[in-house]
């Protein structure tokens, strides 16, 4: 809209000439100038994630947007009981059984100014009630291929992690996400990207935040950051037809006095544990695209895979009680040591135009912990068992704001519990909403 606002004051300066002396006329087209400048270089400078083409969002009218998605599940097993050998994360399954109103998003974005950009995303729970799910700000002219975000955001690890739950290409997360990361790694903090003026994508970027998401634990026992993580990701075209990016990401925190409910012991019997200690983990993600001449509409392919192994090193509390509660617990301390791992592999084809077909393959693997004498009576320190889940899925997608799917799950994370699982699903895009990332 500036173009044309442009254009109408060098055309309209000519005509007013005779109320103006050579001074004002000289100042007029020296603002003009400056604006032009300045709008060009707003345009040049947004960031590469980030495509507003369509969107509906300039400078005075924010892009705002809402998701609507429902679900029904038809599930075998109980969603409480957690993956084997992995008792002490969240397992945040994200799906219940029944009709059920999942969280809807609402959206606003816009710029600032030249130098900012802003972005919030709330999360309207289906219970009442909402979350600040993303809010930054941006920088949009630091120049040199820099890219500084301030506030509270998914972390830039990995693949997935990034992507809103309405750009899933399954209506869940894979295992490795749901024990690893709580389903998503969001935190408040900083974030620095920088992307290489090169041919070939190449993108450095580092976090520092307060931990605030799993597995931290939202501390605030010092001023300093709770948890950092680094990541790169290089990308590039084969040929007209197939890109690819492949991504290293590494993430440290400290948690502390992390409680955990429904932990499994030696004697048969389900008590609450506490861990505090360093929580390190390396990740290493994938994804190829292919479409015949580049033409999406048509039929296309994404083959993508992830690998996390985290260490976790500290003091394990057995039969947990909070201090002052009416019955204390053994509360039995000792080291623990554990590392484990989780990988998923999937491939989405869309074989004809608004058809797509799924098919992705998670796993597990709990390894076996060194337990301190204090309680190694009593806490497992090998499961001997390896979680695994099967997933199909089918959708169609009338447009590009809404979307019909169906996926069948054969899920075996728990030990002799086969949970065969059956979900339908609905997600619908109002309002303006930019283009998702590559």
């Amino acid at each position: 809209m500036h173009k044309y606002a442009i254009f109408f004051v060098v055309l309209c300066a000519p005509l007013s000439a005779h109320a103006a002396n050579d001074a004002e006329l000289q100042t007029m087209r020296e603002q003009i100038r400056q604006l032009e400048q300045r709008m060009q270089q707003a345009e040049a400078s947004q960031p590469a994630e980030h495509d507003h083409a369509g969107s509906g969002e300039n400078a005075f009218n924010p892009a705002v947007s809402l998701i609507l998605s429902g679900s029904y599940g038809r599930l075998t097993q109980d969603t409480a009981i957690p993956s084997t050998g992995f008792a002490l994360s969240p397992n945040n399954h994200g799906y219940s059984r029944s009709f059920s109103l999942k969280e809807s998003e609402l959206g606003i974005s816009a710029n600032i100014d030249p130098q900012f950009r802003g972005v919030a995303t709330f999360a309207l729970a289906p219970e009442g009630g909402s979350s600040v799910e993303n809010a930054f700000v941006q920088t949009t002219s630091l120049g040199q291929g820099l890219n500084l975000k301030m506030g509270r955001f998914f972390s830039g690890l990995g693949y997935l992690n990034e992507q809103h739950a309405h750009a899933w290409d399954f209506i869940d997360q894979p295992l490795v996400y749901r024990t690893f990361w709580d389903n998503q790694l969001g935190d408040d903090g900083l974030q620095l990207k920088w992307l290489a003026p090169t041919d070939t994508f190449i993108e450095l970027g580092t976090e520092i935040g307060r931990g605030r998401g799993y597995p931290g634990s939202n501390s605030q026992i010092s001023n300093g950051a709770g948890a950092t993580a680094l990541f790169a990701h290089v990308g590039d075209d084969a040929g007209v037809s197939s890109s690819w990016r492949v991504g290293i990401s590494l993430h440290q925190t400290r948690q502390s006095n992390w409680v955990s409910t429904n932990v499994p012991s030696k004697n048969g019997s389900l008590l609450s544990d506490s861990f505090s200690g360093d929580s390190n983990t390396a990740g290493l993600d994938f994804v190829w695209k292919y479409a015949p001449d580049g033409n999406t509409s048509e039929t296309s392919f994404k083959l993508q895979g992830e690998y996390f192994q985290r260490k976790q090193d500290g003091v394990l509390t057995y039969d947990y009680t909070q201090p002052g509660a009416a019955t204390v617990g053994a509360n039995l301390s000792g080291n623990y040591s554990v590392t484990q791992s989780g990988w998923y592999v999937q491939g989405v084809y869309q074989f004809m135009p608004l058809w797509r077909a799924g098919l992705r393959y998670d796993q597990l693997d709990p390894g076996i912990a060194q337990v301190g004498a204090t309680i190694s009576a009593n806490v497992i320190s090998d499961y001997a068992y390896t979680p695994t889940r099967s997933t199909l899925m089918l959708d169609y997608s009338p447009s590009e704001f809404s979307r019909l799917r169906l996926q069948l799950a054969q899920d075996k994370s728990r030990a002799d519990l086969i949970d065969n699982q059956v979900f339908l699903q609905y997600v619908m895009s109002l309002g303006a909403h930019g283009a998702h990332q590559f």
